[in-house]
Parts: structure tokens; C-alpha cells; sequence
């Protein structure tokens, strides 16, 4: 199975945004998890053990793909 390394970039628009990493393979598990408050910023990569990203909470969100927001809660 190919990676990417695609970085993404991930601001918090309010405290207490969860940013949880998920496994690649046969189950999708939780394997990380971050916590940001307003303002911080998280840099990070998909890799050959992460293949995808749950972000709770108000945040705003850049890729390679483009920009958003989340909706919040």
C-alpha cells in the first residue's frame, strides 16, 4: 500500500480541539491523539501508519487539496 505524505495543517478556533490520528490497515483504529487550544497549530503527515484525521471542535483546516473549516460542535 502506496503513502502520500501529505502534510496537513490544522489551527484551533477555540480550546479544547481534538485532532485524532487513525490507522491504516485491515481495522481503522485510533493511534494518536492531540489536544489544541485557540490558536495553536498542529503540522502533520499522513504516513504509512496514519491514513486518516478526526478533528473535533472549531478549527480551520489546510491540505494540499485546499481549506476549511469545521463546524464546531
Amino acid at each position: 500500500m502506496g503513502q502520500s505524505n501529505d502534510f496537513f495543517v490544522v489551527r484551533a478556533e477555540e480550546d479544547g480541539v481534538n485532532v485524532i490520528g487513525l490507522t491504516r490497515g485491515n481495522t481503522t483504529r485510533f493511534h494518536h491523539s492531540e489536544k489544541l487550544d485557540k490558536g495553536e497549530v498542529m503540522i502533520g503527515q499522513f504516513t504509512e501508519h496514519t491514513s486518516a484525521v478526526k478533528i473535533r471542535g472549531k478549527a480551520f483546516i489546510q491540505t494540499g487539496h485546499g481549506e476549511m473549516y469545521t463546524e464546531g460542535n
